[in-house]
């Protein structure tokens, strides 16, 4: 029988094996970072020229990335992380739709302002800002951060887009004490 330290040993090499995708002794050779519709991604230019010099087939990625996102709204923009590995294999995470694109999305709105700080292209709400911190909350890399500062996240892609917004709460609510306290003194 194996002493208990090296069962622990034997135990974390096999799980480091197992958590590499086919290939089992594989180095990565690429990290490349993607962006594409979601359920109708095809073999083109722009996905092309990022997979080809790592010698990973187009048509395999481009299968594989439309069935997982074929549960999303077709043509939202996805993020792709793909690691490509010295076997030509490849694995890939997809991320939630950019910030800018789900504020878009609640106000119906094409694009953001040209100038945001005079031009305003709408106003959104709490609830809005609510809804897109919840969806942008499933991602991994950002559950550590507490609901409340993905709230101020959203609020601040929403401004640098020229968005104002229906409720004072959401923007600070400090002015109004301000605007009194200088009447008063007056």
């Amino acid at each position: 029988a194996a002493s208990p330290p090296r069962r622990r040993r034997a135990a974390a090499a096999l799980h480091r094996r197992a958590a590499r995708p086919r290939g089992a002794m594989a180095s990565i050779k690429a990290v490349i970072r993607l962006r594409c519709p979601a359920g109708v991604a095809k073999p083109g230019p722009a996905i092309g020229q990022a997979l080809g010099p790592h010698g990973l087939n187009m048509m395999e990625f481009v299968k594989e990335f439309n069935a997982a996102t074929q549960k999303l709204e077709p043509n939202t923009p996805t993020p792709v992380v793909l690691t490509a590995y010295a076997n030509r294999t490849f694995s890939f995470i997809t991320k939630t739709p950019p910030t800018t694109y789900l504020v878009r999305q609640a106000l119906g709105l094409d694009k953001g302002a040209q100038t945001p700080g005079t031009e305003t292209v709408g106003a959104i709400t709490l609830d809005q800002v609510r809804a897109i911190a919840e969806v942008k909350q499933v991602d991994p890399h950002l559950q550590h951060i507490p609901f409340e500062g993905l709230c101020a996240s959203v609020v601040g892609t929403a401004r640098s887009m020229g968005v104002d917004f229906a409720d004072d709460v959401v923007d600070g609510g400090g002015d109004e004490e301000e605007e009194e306290e200088e009447e008063e003194e007056e």
